[in-house]
């Protein structure tokens, strides 16, 4: 027959080995959770470090009680402590049977239950079980039940006793000894699951060269003169020269008759003359004042005046020049 326990309650055990099994619900965001017992003196505390029972120490040195590991069974995962109870030793009067989640809360943990059942027997019937609930969800180690001497026989009991501090702060109230190094290493209770801890950085040494360089203090930066921007060019001005040509000057007004200005610039990039060639060669420069006057009036050169020449003649003429 299998006792559905309460908290508090208690049953007597006949089986002389029995196993804790620990089971609960695996899913998203649901922790991995540990099995671990804890041998107490007489005293309620343990004898030494050996007395502790678990995951770096799954088994006693006695040889009565082990840790069995991990399962999967149907939908649920297990996790085993084994114990011979008819082989504990004299001075040993509780067994705490403890589960751990690893610096995850419980209230994350679906279903959690642990279950006695006769070793002789493991297929059997479970001869107890008690469905363990976090009283107020932030624990990170319980105390699911105990086993206890009562006259010449054992007991069981359902506990569901919690610690926020996880299984090392459980294992040091029993007087389990942790190694302050050990402590550091494992993770806060309080701190995100997943979130990996930064490494420790050890301090740079400091050299001779970087102490000397740290009492001269560093020269002022040199002021750097900037050079003033460049006079801007009147609005419609072209700043940049067309096909790799000197930027042209605006163009003065055209004289009469489309003739370019002496002063103007050359057309397709070479010197423009002073004056526009009379039939293809340069005109010849005036003689007199008057003449250079005549040729700036009206942009050639004007023929002299004076005397007819002796020897000019008409050219022939023909029929139709002919007087009738």
């Amino acid at each position: 027959m299998t006792h559905a326990m309460l908290k508090g309650s208690n049953v007597p055990l006949e089986a002389t080995t029995v196993r804790a099994v620990l089971r609960w619900s695996p899913g998203q965001g649901v922790p991995d959770v540990d099995a671990s017992a804890l041998l107490l003196g007489l005293d309620g505390r343990v004898r030494s470090d050996e007395d502790f029972v678990f995951y770096n120490q799954p088994r006693h040195p006695s040889g009565k009680v082990w840790r069995l590991g991990k399962k999967r069974v149907a939908e649920a995962l297990t996790d085993t402590i084994q114990t011979d109870l008819a082989g504990v030793e004299s001075g040993v009067g509780r067994i705490l049977l403890v589960a751990s989640a690893d610096g995850v809360t419980f209230d994350r943990v679906r279903e959690l239950r642990i279950l006695l059942y006769d070793a002789q027997n493991p297929d059997g019937e479970a001869l107890a079980y008690f469905d363990v609930k976090p009283e107020t969800g932030q624990e990170t180690a319980l105390i699911c039940g105990e086993l206890y001497r009562r006259g010449e026989g054992w007991k069981f009991r359902a506990l569901g006793e919690g610690y926020s501090n996880g299984l090392k702060g459980l294992a040091t109230d029993f007087g389990i000894s942790v190694d302050e190094s050990e402590a550091a290493e494992e993770p806060d209770a309080s701190a995100a699951p997943g979130t990996p801890e930064p490494p420790a950085q050890a301090p740079a040494p400091a050299s001779p060269d970087a102490v000397t360089t740290a009492q001269i203090p560093a020269p002022p930066a040199p002021e750097v003169s900037r050079p003033l921007p460049p006079e801007q060019p009147p609005t419609g001005v072209p700043t940049q020269p067309a096909y790799g040509y000197p930027p042209q000057q605006p163009p003065a007004a055209q004289p009469a008759y489309g003739y370019p200005h002496p002063t103007s610039p050359p057309g397709y990039g070479y010197p423009h003359p002073t004056s526009p060639p009379g039939q293809g060669y340069p005109a010849p420069a005036p003689a007199t004042a008057a003449a250079q006057a005549a040729q700036d009036r009206y942009g050639f050169p004007q023929p002299a005046t004076g005397a007819p020449d002796p020897d000019f003649r008409l050219p022939p003429q023909g029929p139709q020049f002919l007087g009738r």
